[in-house]
């Protein structure tokens, strides 16, 4: 993790000293299983890269807790989604017997659970991760009515806006839109940054906006449901309205999150759909202290003339623009979730550590040094996370409120498809998208083959 990104706690502490104390952790912990049981198994536990340093804390504060009965060990996966799905994949298909617990992102649940490759949570323990989860988050674990994988963390996107350019933000995209263009006619800074390259972020945006306009892709059956009413034309439109007006950005066809982030520091953009590590980014200076964006001049427009004030410091936030007047967006829930594989030889042992590595301690500290929110209720209550996350409160109403991408083993199909057809924004045709979409989606789910 970047170190203008780290949590103010840890902020300029050298990496060696994190990770020697994961290590001196670990190996104390180990002398002291070694002591009592001899030879205990060790639980392989498979993460992304990125949060890998807390991910260790966890698993070792986890064997400690075990007493000798078992060892966690922390594995570390590339840094890419894809890579992650294709390295894990190829060792499940084999039937690796070291692996034993992982941590799979919410999409790849149905098509895990559908092959056979994650064991189902037993009823008690399922019981244990549902009692105050969100439900939400708890939803992305689960296939066919039976938890296959326990939400760790989440991720929701809200909007930031300039609340010197926009005192009062708006509550509709439709809102946001015209906001944007008068800024242009005001020749101020106005673009809206969106996720509108050829990737999953675009299929999130799509299918947060067909969501809160009360439509779906897949229904709960497995049947396609993205013609089904008026809720894709509408989620269209807003993409096509965004992305042919001067609130657009010109590089929102290969826009993503980061590049999002990037546009709204320099100043050039009035507001943002991201995720809430846009806001440790802001207000956390690097050491060439640029942080907090670009300087801005009493207009607000970015400017190289030291004025004493950037963008950070009119940085504001809100809920996520509704589709429907009055209603909440329905936003598109990310996160990490803890699957235990078919192939461990220590299934038993691998829940129970599972339940350890999620339990509030490891959650908040994965939320404070990772960045990425919790998914236990209790947890947004807690001073020392509220604190480090100042729009908490955004946060947590926007995840209870969230929709959960198709729970269908041919997502990953879905989303190439859909990404392909949307991009770029501003060629949609109102007259055929909806069902092309459909089509897509319809040849998706009918496919044969979930080994990439």
């Amino acid at each position: 993790m970047p170190e203008h990104l780290r949590p103010r706690w840890i902020r300029g502490r050298p990496r060696g000293i994190v990770a020697g104390a994961c290590a001196l952790l670990a190996a104390a912990t180990l002398a002291a299983c070694g002591a009592e049981v001899e030879n205990p198994p060790v639980l392989n536990f498979y993460t992304p890269a990125d949060g890998s340093e807390a991910y260790a804390a966890a698993a070792a504060a986890c064997t400690e807790a075990a007493g000798g009965r078992y060892i966690i060990a922390q594995q570390t996966l590339p840094k890419s989604a894809d890579d992650q799905r294709l390295q894990l994949a190829r060792r499940l298909v084999a039937g690796d017997s070291e692996v034993d617990i992982m941590g799979i992102d919410v999409v790849w649940t149905a098509e895990f659970a559908e092959a056979g490759w994650i064991a189902p949570w037993p009823a008690d323990l399922a019981q244990v991760v549902e009692d105050g989860t969100l439900r939400a988050a708890y939803d992305t674990g689960t296939y066919e009515d039976r938890l296959y994988a326990a939400p760790l963390n989440t991720n929701t996107q809200l909007l930031w806006y300039r609340e010197d350019l926009v005192p009062e933000p708006p509550e509709t995209w439709d809102q946001m839109i015209d906001m944007a263009v008068r800024l242009a006619e005001q020749d101020l800074p106005h673009y809206i940054e969106v996720q509108g390259a050829q990737y999953e972020g675009l299929t999130v945006w799509f299918n947060t906006l067909l969501a809160s306009a009360g439509g779906e892709i897949v229904t709960k059956d497995g049947e396609v449901g993205i013609a089904e009413g008026d809720a894709a034309d509408v989620a269209t439109g807003i993409m096509k309205r965004l992305a042919t007006s001067p609130a657009a950005d010109p590089s929102l066809p290969v826009s993503k999150e980061n590049d999002a982030r990037l546009a709204f520091e320099a100043g050039l953009a009035a507001f943002q759909v991201n995720y809430p590590f846009v806001q440790a980014s802001i207000n956390t200076p690097p050491p060439d202290g640029s942080g907090g964006g670009t300087f801005i001049d009493e207009a607000g427009r970015p400017t190289s003339v030291d004025t004493g004030r950037r963008v950070g410091d009119v940085f504001a936030w809100t809920a996520y623009p509704s589709v429907v007047p009055g209603e909440p967006a329905r936003v598109t829930i990310g996160g990490l979730n803890l699957a235990v594989s078919t192939t461990s030889p220590n299934p038993d042992l691998a829940f129970e550590a599972s339940v350890c590595l999620r339990n509030r301690e490891n959650q908040l500290t994965n939320a404070l040094t990772a960045g990425v929110p919790p998914t236990l209720v209790e947890i947004y209550d807690d001073p020392q996370f509220r604190e480090e996350y100042p729009a908490w409160e955004e946060i947590r109403n926007s995840l209870q409120q969230a929709s959960v991408r198709p729970e269908t083993p041919a997502y990953q199909s879905i989303s190439i498809i859909l990404a392909s057809l949307l991009n770029p924004p501003a060629e949609i045709d109102p007259d055929t998208i909806v069902e092309q979409l459909a089509e897509g989606v319809r040849s998706a789910v009918n496919s044969v083959g979930l080994v990439p």
